[in-house]
């Protein structure tokens, strides 16, 4: 069974998720409200891409990939973003570890309108996927 069905079979019998697709390679989870965020797991020959929004990295094993979709779809994961002006420029993912929350990595814009005003928000995906 592909990385892609497993997460189908899962999904499929969670009543928490509302939206998911499958499209070709990818599987991307919609975000429940405003303030959570799309998860997506792209299958490739090797390898493995996984995203929250516009946040990425690259997994050469499948069961880590499957856990960083699982990460993301839990309440202790939430996506740092900065906006300048109504445009998202960069994403930090957190994990809430110990009551705190900690940083881990960031996938930012290269191009960005810096002389718009800066913004962070927070994303979190709260009760998703059988999380808290």
């Amino acid at each position: 069974m592909s990385a892609i069905e497993r997460i189908q079979k899962k999904l499929q019998d969670d009543p928490s998720v509302r939206l998911f697709s499958v499209c070709g390679y990818t599987v991307t989870v919609e975000a429940p409200n405003a303030d959570g965020f799309a998860v997506w797991l792209t299958e490739k020959r090797p390898g493995f891409t996984v995203g929250f929004d516009g946040w990425h990295e690259e997994f050469e094993d499948e069961e880590e990939a499957l856990s960083a979709v699982a990460f993301g779809l839990s309440g202790e994961c939430r996506l740092k973003v900065v906006q300048r002006g109504a445009t998202d420029c960069s994403w930090t993912v957190e994990s809430l570890v110990d009551g705190e929350w900690c940083e881990d990595s960031t996938t930012g814009m290269v191009l960005i309108p810096f002389w718009r005003k800066k913004r962070v928000v927070y994303r979190r995906n709260r009760g998703m996927g059988g999380g808290q």
